[in-house]
């Protein structure tokens, strides 16, 4: 019987640590012990092998009240050379033929290119989102869910007594193009928007040098008159 080579576990397990920081930065090391199952020496020693080689960047765990005495919790959020660890092929070629597109044709045919993404994007998801149901909430869930398979590290989650919904990206397989062609971020906002039957608004990208891209998804609008709430 052969086992698995002692590097090759560690190898592998600092790699599930790197794509859950990713997924759900910022993040504890408790959340991350617990998640994975393993002890708060064993994450210790990866995330210290993961901060040593670039891959993570510590915060202040400025969420939550204060413990008492010590220092704030650390909070930990995946670098940009953590996302080109993980991969965006054909990156550099894709920018290469959107500059030459620029070039040739004008900024139109990046439009033209942007908006045929954002189709691409409706009709990809469209079968998920609408199985979820009317439920807003349980519809981008959907949608973060049919992301995270595609390699965005999708999550959803309620804000505000549940008067909204973020939809947090944790990875972009097309951050390095989008960064120097933000319509494809704009187009990809369009598309969630047409998904999911309100208007939606970016709050931050990772193209745009945030840790995450997060989209604010109103559910329930609250009058000041009434105190009513009712669904966008």
């Amino acid at each position: 019987m052969t086992t698995e080579p002692v590097e090759d576990t560690e190898s592998s397990t600092r790699e599930r640590v790197l794509a859950l920081i990713v997924e759900l930065g910022p993040v504890t090391a408790a959340v991350l012990a617990e998640r994975l199952d393993l002890t708060s020496a064993a994450i210790r020693r990866h995330l210290s092998a993961l901060d040593s080689d670039g891959q993570i960047a510590e915060r202040e765990d400025t969420t939550h009240a204060p413990r008492g005495r010590g220092r704030p919790a650390k909070q930990y959020i995946a670098t940009a050379a953590a996302h080109s660890h993980l991969g965006q092929a054909y990156a550099d070629l894709a920018v290469h033929a959107l500059e030459h597109l620029n070039r040739v044709l004008g900024p139109g045919a990046v439009d033209g290119f942007a908006e045929e993404r954002s189709t691409e994007l409706r009709e990809r998801y469209a079968a998920a989102v609408d199985a979820a149901g009317p439920d807003l909430p349980a519809r981008t869930a959907a949608l973060a869910e049919a992301l995270s398979k595609d390699g965005y590290a999708a999550t959803s989650r309620p804000i505000g007594n549940d008067l909204a919904v973020q939809l947090c990206q944790g990875h972009c397989p097309v951050q390095e193009i989008a960064t120097q062609f933000p319509q494809l971020c704009e187009a990809e906002t369009r598309a969630f928007s047409d998904l999911l039957g309100v208007h939606v608004q970016r709050l931050a990208t990772l193209a745009g040098g945030e840790h995450v891209c997060t989209t604010h998804i109103p559910v329930t609008i609250q009058t000041r008159a009434e105190g009513k709430r009712t669904h966008p």
